[in-house]
């Protein structure tokens, strides 16, 4: 049973904390600052975000007002769709680092494949954006490269064709939506899996079966969702601006579900679902 924040080890030895504090859907601001701020004081040390978000200014402040370490923490980006060439992939991330101020990010992961056209031309597409990640991870200015969205039937040829095999694969993982084919395909692989909005959006909170398992280990909703991600080897990325709910994430590590409230929650219907599938977005 994980009964600390203990990190885990990626395919590459790098260390990364096992809940990380994610942006999305946040706009930059003071509030934003503050709540990032509050978040590393309570013991939040993985802060994701993403050039999309538009928000890497505040995460940058917060990192400065918290006063810990840049050493301790582990700050991780997203280079976006509109960025595929070589040269716009090192333009972006430098920007990133511009933006937040850093001179290195823990982690930088492609933020959707390219899957428009035939097989060969997307492959290509994205290969030739591996590429410039892997210069940067060859030059120390990032720690771990990784994907963000990507199936399994993307990863294949990607994988035959990387000379740096991703370090994480972020997914839309949650009770009600596992993609099962691609996590078992990327464990399989060395490769960890993040679960991006691992609460289904917040629909899941309300859900009477969560609910009512919950009841059962006299704990918060949100607890027993995490700590299912984990009993899945799954490292949950969960947008919480209070620090009552900050603290009640980082409270996830301390109890283990049973195999039946397990598979409760593995076997629930799809409630939650974006929408966003990689194959079908307009980006």
């Amino acid at each position: 049973m994980r009964t600390k924040l203990e990190k885990i080890k990626l395919n590459n030895g790098v260390k990364i904390p096992p809940i990380g504090l994610g942006t999305w859907q946040i706009p930059a601001s003071e509030n934003l600052v503050q709540s990032i701020a509050e978040a590393i004081g309570l013991g939040f040390r993985y802060i994701d975000t993403a050039a999309i978000y538009e928000n890497e200014t505040s995460v940058g402040e917060a990192i400065r007002r918290s006063g810990v370490k840049r050493s301790e923490l582990f700050i991780s980006s997203k280079c976006w769709a509109a960025n595929r060439t070589y040269d716009s992939v090192m333009h972006a991330f430098e920007e990133s680092l511009r933006t937040l101020q850093l001179d290195y990010l823990d982690c930088y992961l492609i933020h959707w494949p390219f899957t428009k056209g035939d097989p060969l031309s997307w492959q290509s597409v994205n290969i030739g954006t591996w590429r410039a990640f892997e210069k940067l991870y060859e030059e120390g200015l990032v720690k771990a490269i990784g994907v963000s969205n990507f199936q399994m039937h993307h990863l294949v040829s990607f994988l035959a064709r990387a000379n740096v095999k991703p370090a994480v694969n972020q997914l839309e993982f949650h009770p009600g939506y596992m993609q099962k084919t691609t996590v078992a395909f990327c464990k399989k692989q060395g490769i960890a899996i993040e679960a991006w909005s691992p609460l289904g959006h917040g629909v899941l909170l309300d859900e009477p079966l969560i609910k009512e398992i919950a009841s059962h280990y006299e704990r918060p909703v949100a607890q027993v969702i995490l700590r299912w991600c984990w009993h899945h080897n799954v490292i949950p990325v969960t947008r919480a601006l209070t620090p009552e709910h900050q603290k009640e994430n980082l409270e996830s590590f301390d109890f283990d579900l049973t195999d039946d409230d397990i598979h409760a929650l593995d076997t629930m219907p799809m409630m939650a679902f974006s929408g966003l599938e990689p194959d079908h977005v307009s980006f």
